[in-house]
């Protein structure tokens, strides 16, 4: 179906994921078509219902939804095509006290308090972008994006809409170092692209995390830059690299801004009736200006069809220096965690319209110091998430 859609840079600009990230170019991705006058529509979804349970005194329990859609439209324009883009999640009403449990995790902020072991819910608006390609030349064009809501050229694709990550309905520990500014706020990119194999972009936006209204755009000066180069050397390999400086970009850390690293490769080999086989590699540094020291996440998922088409395994390890889990501790000293998840998935069918539904589970298993198993009541704490999965069939 892409391939009577528009012209080149139609095509190219429906094969982003979000903001103007993409993954490896044979990724099969989930999604339905329709034209509608003289517009070419995609929409995309997926959603999780989870109950979680976790060990220790820092451990909690709860059911909680993880979800969201979008709607992306393109149009031929001159010789160039015109995307507008909307993406929204009911994360603000399907997660309860403003965090869903996740040991280890840390970031922004509920009831005015840093969150610690617990992973904040989307905004209700995550994306509303427009966005224009054009031509430059035989083998290369341009684009410009701008969103008051949207992505910067910053990082790997994000958690959410990552095909490694697509049977996994927690975060990732390392979020807050590879793919936060997934969701930010007065969005500005320039790219240019070199016969699909090569990407250079730069972009302006607002450094800020959004704060704990998600019901709002938490629109701000363009205070903060970021540049990525991405190599797609066959259609199903692609990498990144990218640097930007956040201004202030936590509000428990008024004034420090952040430098922030990343790197990625990201393979895909698609498999029999839609599915795939696919691995994210990543790793994220955080430098703090005030503070004068850094920390890094690494990362590895995998999701793995097999036994036919209608079961899942899959996998992630996670390595991450965490300096905000004990706030009554020195900031600069930062505390090791290993994260060891795997899981099951067993598709169910086809139901709700075209919606591609799923059953699953996956174990989380982690390996800390003395010092954080002294809170945490053990060296090896456990969390175990049961989940529920619906998501737009590929090719509806």
């Amino acid at each position: 179906m892409m391939m009577t859609m528009g012209n080149d840079t139609s095509q190219w600009l429906m094969g982003q994921s979000s903001g103007t990230v993409y993954q490896p170019q044979s990724w099969p991705m989930p999604m339905a078509m329709q034209h509608a006058a003289g517009w070419h529509l995609m929409w995309m979804g997926q959603a999780f219902v989870v109950n979680t349970q976790q060990s220790g005194p820092r451990g909690r329990d709860a059911t909680y939804s993880a979800n969201w859609g979008m709607l992306a439209a393109t149009r031929d324009l001159g010789r160039g095509s015109l995307m507008i883009r909307g993406m929204v999640s009911l994360d603000p009403l399907t997660v309860r006290n403003r965090q869903y449990p996740l040991l280890f995790q840390s970031g922004e902020t509920a009831f005015g308090r840093p969150i610690s072991d617990g992973q904040h819910p989307h905004e209700l608006l995550m994306e509303l972008s427009i966005q224009y390609a054009r031509p430059l030349g035989e083998k290369t064009f341009w684009n410009l994006y701008y969103a008051p809501v949207g992505e910067p050229a910053l990082g790997p694709v994000g958690f959410p809409h990552r095909a490694s990550a697509m049977e996994i309905p927690q975060a990732a520990l390392g979020h807050h170092w590879q793919d936060s500014t997934h969701i930010a706020n007065n969005v500005g990119t320039a790219g240019i692209t070199y016969r699909n194999k090569v990407r250079l972009e730069a972009s302006g936006f607002r450094g800020r995390e959004p704060n704990e209204n998600r019901w709002n755009i938490d629109m701000g000066a363009m205070d903060s830059y970021a540049g990525r180069l991405s190599v797609f050397p066959t259609a199903n390999w692609s990498a990144q690299v990218s640097m930007g400086r956040l201004h202030s970009p936590e509000i428990q850390h008024p004034g420090e801004d952040v430098v922030r690293t990343t790197a990625s490769i990201h393979h895909i080999r698609p498999k029999a009736g839609g599915n795939w086989w696919a691995m994210s590699l990543i790793w994220g540094r955080n430098y703090k200006t005030i503070e004068r020291h850094a920390t890094h996440a690494v990362l590895a998922e995998a999701v793995y069809p097999f036994l036919g088409r209608k079961n899942f395994i899959t996998g992630r390890y996670e390595w991450s220096q965490r300096d905000e889990l004990l706030p009554e501790r020195d900031h600069s000293h930062a505390y090791e965690v290993h994260a060891y998840t795997a899981g099951y998935t067993r598709d169910l069918g086809t139901f709700f319209s075209g919606m591609q539904t799923g059953i699953g589970a996956n174990v989380s298993w982690y390996a800390v110091g003395r010092d954080l198993a002294r809170a945490y009541g053990s060296e090896h704490p456990v969390g175990v998430s049961m989940f529920l999965r619906v998501r737009l069939r590929t090719g509806q």
